[in-house]
Parts: C-alpha cells; sequence; structure tokens
C-alpha cells in the first residue's frame, strides 16, 4: 500500500522536480497534501497535481491524521522547526539539504526523529542517479584499484532576487557552498566510501552583489587518504557549466559531465588497466584498454529516492539516506566555512 505524503513547501524544487518527477510519478507513494505560507502557490501546486488538501497556516498539516509521512522542502531556516514539529506529531521526514543553518539544529533534528521512533531521511537525491551508483560499484569492487583523488563540481547563474533564501546566510546557512558543495562532498564521499577529514576551503563574492558567497573551492582529504577537489559556483553562465565530475585511483579514471545536477541521464567515460602497470618513461596516456563510454539505463533520481524512501517507512528499515548523513554533511560545511574565515585546515569534527 501507497504511504501517504504532505508536502511542506511548495514552491522552488517540490514543484520543478520532486513533485511531478517523485510524488505523482512513484507508485509507492501517494501525495494527499500540500501546505505553504503562500496561499495562492499552494492552491495553485495542489490544483496542478491533483492533490486535495491545502493547507497554508503553522504546523496544520502535521495535524491531518491521514498523513504518514511529510517532505519538508521550505526556506532552509525553516527546516528546524517543521521537522520538530514532525517528529511531535509521529510522521516520517524526509528534510531537503541542507537540514538546518547550522550543526546545532541539524544535531536537535536527528535526535527528535530517533526520540519519537520516525523514519528521517535528508534528499541528497544525487547518489540514485545511474551513473553514480555505476560509479560507486565500480569503485566498491576495485576495479578503479586505491581511490586517490575526486573532483566535482556544481555551478548555476544566479543573479540577485528579492528574497531569494539562498542569497541571505540567515536563511540560507551560506550560499553555494551549503546549497551545491554539499551535493558535491557527499557524492564523493558516497563514491569513495570514505568520510571528510579535514578541509581547506576559501569562499567569495566574485560576480553576485548579495550577503551569502557566489564562489566556493574546497580541498578535502578522506580519512581512508583519497583527496577531492570540489567548486560550487552561482556566478557561470547556465549554457558554460560543465558540471564534471572526475574519479582517479591507481588503476584507471572515470570521469562525467552533467550527472551531477538536477537531470538523471548522462554518461560516464572509463578508463581502466587490468593491474598496475610499470612505470612508463614516455607516458603515454593511451591505457591498455582504451577509454570506454558506458551509459546506464537512466533512472530517475527524485522518483527513486521517494520510492525507496516510501519502502523504507511501509517495511521498517533504515532510510535510504538517512538523517545523520545530514548531519555529517552539516559538520563538513561547517569546517569548510571555519577554514574560509581562519584561513586554515580545519578538520571535521564528529
Amino acid at each position: 500500500m501507497a504511504v501517504k505524503w504532505g508536502v511542506i513547501g511548495c514552491g522552488g524544487i517540490a514543484d520543478r522536480r520532486t513533485i511531478p518527477e517523485g510524488f505523482a510519478a512513484s507508485q509507492e507513494a501517494e501525495l494527499i497534501a500540500v501546505q505553504d505560507v503562500d496561499e495562492a502557490r499552494a492552491t495553485a501546486v495542489a490544483a496542478k497535481y491533483a492533490v486535495a488538501k491545502v493547507y497554508t497556516e503553522g504546523v496544520k498539516l502535521l495535524e491531518d491524521p491521514e498523513v504518514e509521512a511529510v517532505y519538508v522542502a521550505s526556506p532552509t531556516a525553516s527546516h528546524h522547526q517543521y521537522v520538530l514539529a514532525a517528529a511531535r506529531a509521529g510522521k516520517h521526514v524526509l528534510c531537503e539539504k541542507p537540514l538546518a543553518l547550522n550543526v546545532a539544529q541539524a544535531e536537535e533534528m536527528v535526535a527528535a526523529c530517533k526520540e519519537a521512533g520516525v523514519k528521517f531521511g535528508v534528499n541528497f537525491m544525487m547518489r540514485f542517479h545511474a551513473c553514480h551508483q555505476y560509479l560507486h560499484q565500480l569503485i566498491a569492487e576495485g576495479k578503479l584499484g586505491k581511490p586517490v583523488l575526486g573532483k566535482a563540481e556544481l555551478t548555476c547563474w544566479y543573479p540577485p532576487i528579492p528574497g531569494a533564501f539562498r542569497q541571505d546566510p540567515a536563511q540560507g546557512g551560506g550560499g553555494a557552498l551549503i546549497d551545491m558543495g554539499n551535493h558535491c562532498l557527499d557524492l564523493l564521499e558516497y563514491l569513495f566510501g570514505q568520510r571528510v577529514a579535514r578541509v581547506s576551503c576559501f569562499t567569495a563574492n566574485l560576480v553576485q552583489a548579495y550577503p551569502s558567497e557566489d564562489t566556493a573551492a574546497v580541498l578535502a582529504e578522506f580519512d581512508g587518504g583519497a583527496m577531492a577537489l570540489v567548486n560550487a559556483l552561482f556566478n557561470v553562465p547556465d549554457a558554460a557549466a560543465k558540471n564534471m565530475l572526475v574519479v582517479y585511483g591507481s588503476r584507471g579514471g572515470a570521469w562525467a559531465f552533467g550527472t551531477i545536477g538536477q537531470d538523471s541521464s548522462g554518461q560516464v567515460h572509463v578508463t581502466l588497466e587490468e593491474e598496475e602497470a610499470a612505470y612508463d618513461a614516455a607516458q603515454v596516456r593511451t591505457g591498455s584498454g582504451g577509454e570506454q563510454t558506458v551509459t546506464p539505463e537512466p533512472v530517475n533520481i527524485y522518483r527513486a529516492h521517494v520510492d525507496a524512501m516510501s519502502r523504507a517507512i511501509r517495511e521498517g528499515t533504515e532510510p535510504p539516506v538517512p538523517g545523520e548523513v545530514g548531519l555529517w554533511s552539516q559538520r563538513v560545511i561547517a569546517a569548510c566555512y571555519e577554514s574560509a574565515r581562519t584561513g586554515q585546515c580545519v578538520e571535521v569534527q564528529p
């Protein structure tokens, strides 16, 4: 039986992607209610997706006895209050990332859901991309050898917009780093099977004139020894952005363009050696097997996560991307901002 869901926060990614591609397309979930502080927006979204129940005040949706689970897609500053209220109401939660404005809030959210016995997931949906699933398996099976270095970037053109919460640290917790860089860092952790241990980070406002940073660059070292370069930018034209993902290991490398983002399609280019070769002074960069292009069957990343979270609720299993992952991401991003502030390399605090 499908899990009955409500959505809090009907704008942005919810209306653009998660509702139509996730909830509306899912056989595991049924969207029965929506809530937004903007009544006109809530009404319009409800009409678009044939949702009968519309709420606009406080946490009225959470008082609905038919709602079993809630997707929180409101601005970041309100995640904390809605997740705590959902836990008190006994509703399972899938929350957008970042979980909160800071680590302390994220800790409270994880603890509240655990104490209430409700499932708590964070929407790092890019883990479900078929290309990323392929790379995860490739690395886990040791075919790439020892993981050495990852590169990940996520960019967009995001000029000043009145009321945009991502452009105000008080509402979004930061800018390009916490909004997009966290996806990149989480994805590399997932692929390598390692956690970020320490970071050096630079942030700046190079183009956009708003309080949040429009530029972030991170050098990260993982607890398993691998390293990574991550950049998140709010100041590059969308047509110019490649959103490149690269992973290198002692037996090869793989790279993709555009799989980091909101789309579910793509290819992975892979060059692998069957074994670690002897030194070649000529340094011919062709590889013994040559480059292969892998095109996995696309899986919609929004539906995949909604399906998996709904099954976890129905079957009583662990959420596919637990809230603890979101809390850890919050700690990593906090270390990045501390590094940018102090100019020092910072260890991620467990």
